[in-house]
């Protein structure tokens, strides 16, 4: 179960059906749950917790202090959610003392090879990072969300529910629920009308935000007057209430379509 050549510090709590490949190093207050299987040359550090059923591939590295120059080693967290996978090279860094002191991957979450989530970082659930994609401090993706290889997130930014971000994209600000985004800057590009069919979404409720988006993004309103209009004019299913929450909260501005200006 445990390789020989694994270094684990005796005050690390591991389950007793753990398994450790070679050459791989834990730390000192680690915790990691049963079922969970890791690599070889992989790094765990302190203030680390692993749900039960993970996979962690070789030579990750989880709970490295931030990247952060204020970061004065508080002790701060790392969670990696049950039933998540973590391929070669992902790196997950400790939360801050000024950001909440927790890093938070979701539950069965899939980050492929090369993947960075920094600092104060929070997944929802299922959410899939793909090849190289790069989360800077303090973003939270929401459940099943889909961030394409080679993306790049500005600090602060937020990422919806089911929402679809594609591939070598620069996001710099917020990425509604149930959405395609792309390009650099990142811009919508509508619904993501298959991502919700997969997962089960009624047509009445994809129509729904359909018209919700359309009144949002494509006929030149502002923020406020969109926001009236969708309460006036559109069924109120908790997705389209979920869609206009995240407008309302928005902090760093929300995206908006090829060709329109920003919601600030």
């Amino acid at each position: 179960m445990i390789h020989s050549t694994a270094l684990i510090d005796p005050s690390a709590e591991l389950d007793s059906d753990v398994q450790v490949g070679p050459y791989t190093v834990i730390d000192r207050d680690v915790r990691i749950g049963a079922g969970t299987v890791i690599g070889a040359h992989v790094t765990i550090d302190r203030y680390t917790q692993i749900e039960p059923g993970c996979r962690i591939f070789h030579h990750a590295a989880i709970g490295a202090v931030p990247q952060a120059v204020k970061f004065a080693d508080e002790q701060t967290r790392v969670k990696i959610g049950r039933g998540t996978v973590v391929r070669e090279f992902v790196t997950v860094h400790r939360g801050t003392g000024f950001g909440g002191g927790l890093t938070e991957v979701g539950e069965e979450n899939y980050l492929m090879a090369y993947t960075h989530i920094a600092h104060d970082c929070k997944s929802g659930r299922r959410v899939v990072f793909a090849n190289n994609a790069t989360l800077a401090g303090h973003i939270t993706v929401g459940d099943h969300a889909n961030v394409g290889g080679l993306v790049a997130v500005h600090q602060f930014v937020r990422i919806g529910d089911y929402a679809f971000v594609g591939g070598k994209s620069a996001v710099v600000k917020d990425i509604p629920p149930y959405v395609i985004a792309a390009g650099d800057r990142a811009r919508l590009h509508g619904l993501n009308r298959v991502g919700l069919k997969r997962h089960g979404f009624s047509q009445e409720v994809r129509d729904a935000l359909k018209r919700a988006y359309r009144i949002v993004f494509r006929i030149g309103l502002t923020l406020n007057e969109a926001i009236q209009r969708v309460e006036a004019e559109v069924d109120p299913f908790p997705e389209v209430r979920n869609f206009v929450a995240f407008l309302q909260t928005s902090q760093r501005g929300v995206t908006r379509g090829r060709g329109s200006r920003d919601l600030g």
